[in-house]
């Protein structure tokens, strides 16, 4: 299930809208904020009265795209998958959006994920699951009997979806709006569901490791992100030598979800906000706003590694760092 946002616009323009604030779209308040405090008043001198973090707002989704597929259709005409009575199915779920997080909802059939970014993880049981931009899940599927089921991905924050239906031979399948009755909710802000995963094999112990803290930030205007309040271009690298184990704690300090995805590795999600745990192996690891989450790494190939974020404006406007790798 290969997952697009689509704009019949070049992406120059699109990126151009997005950087001018014009494109922007919904906008939600962080968990556990106050409601009631919103507005920022406006003191005597015109200057913004600080309301703390209850006062703070998460963007969610820079641009409404033109359509949101999945293996290339809309919910107007769907891919339908064949599939046999009482089966089970393994759904490889791949998000290629360039900036869009979704929720992957099966809806009545009971699911198990069993795989992020092609790793093994521990099953976790349940009918919705999410994943950010870059980011893979395999997800198995108990089929009850004969009939249709829709396996939708729902666009965070907002009521777009698009998705596929698993069908037996015969069965009716009926149409899918492709508006929900309700906003969907912001991908995973307090990291839960990455909380919950647990890697079959991780990365055995050695000890005191190195830390090394990269810094996530960047804002809406002018619209620049940066890793260690640098560009591309002016960056700082992060240098390693082959063999290393070494640990990336990444600060979100930004309102904005960064998924942040390293070439050439996979790496041991082994710290969230503080709590020390056995994560899950990966390649893309989703930091939510004002979070701290820290990932282990063995240096792999002596090589100049990109370390990027892979929502594709905040790269394009910066947000782009190397992990060298020295010999």
């Amino acid at each position: 299930m290969f997952l697009h946002d689509f704009s019949f616009r070049p992406a120059e323009e699109v990126l151009e809208e997005i950087a001018s604030g014009a494109g922007h779209g919904e906008m939600e308040q962080m968990p556990g904020m106050d409601h009631g405090a919103m507005a920022m008043p406006h003191t005597s001198d015109g200057m913004a009265g600080m309301q703390g973090m209850g006062a703070m707002q998460m963007d969610l989704n820079d641009f409404d795209f033109d359509a949101y597929l999945a293996n290339d259709r809309t919910l107007d005409d769907p891919e339908t998958i064949p599939v046999e009575t009482n089966g089970r199915v393994l759904l490889r779920v791949i998000n290629g959006s360039a900036a869009t997080s979704f929720w992957i909802d099966s809806g009545d059939l009971p699911g198990r994920l069993v795989a992020v970014d092609g790793q093994p993880v521990e099953p976790v049981p349940g009918t919705r699951f999410g994943l950010s931009m870059g980011q893979r899940l395999d997800i198995e599927l108990e089929l009850p009997s004969s009939g249709a089921w829709p396996v939708l991905a729902l666009r965070e924050g907002a009521r777009e979806r698009t998705g596929l239906i698993l069908a037996t031979p015969g069965a009716q399948v009926r149409r899918i709006d492709p508006l929900g009755e309700a906003d969907a909710p912001a991908f995973d802000v307090g990291m839960e569901q990455e909380a919950r995963l647990r890697a079959v094999s991780g990365l055995a112990d050695r000890g005191p490791v190195r830390p090394i803290d990269v810094m996530l930030g960047g804002q809406m205007q002018p619209y620049v992100w940066t890793i260690d309040g640098k560009t591309w271009g002016e960056h700082l690298p992060i240098s390693v030598r082959s063999g290393d184990r070494i640990e990336l704690r990444f600060h979100n300090m930004s309102m904005m979800g960064h998924p942040m995805h390293l070439h050439g590795h996979h790496f041991q999600v082994v710290e969230i906000g503080g709590r020390r745990m056995g994560g899950a192996m990966r390649d893309t690891l989703y930091v939510p706003p004002m979070t701290m989450a820290t990932i282990a790494v063995d240096a792999g190939e002596a090589a100049r590694w990109m370390l990027h974020c892979h929502h594709m404006p905040h790269l394009s406007t910066g947000m782009m760092t190397e992990f060298v790798v020295t010999a």
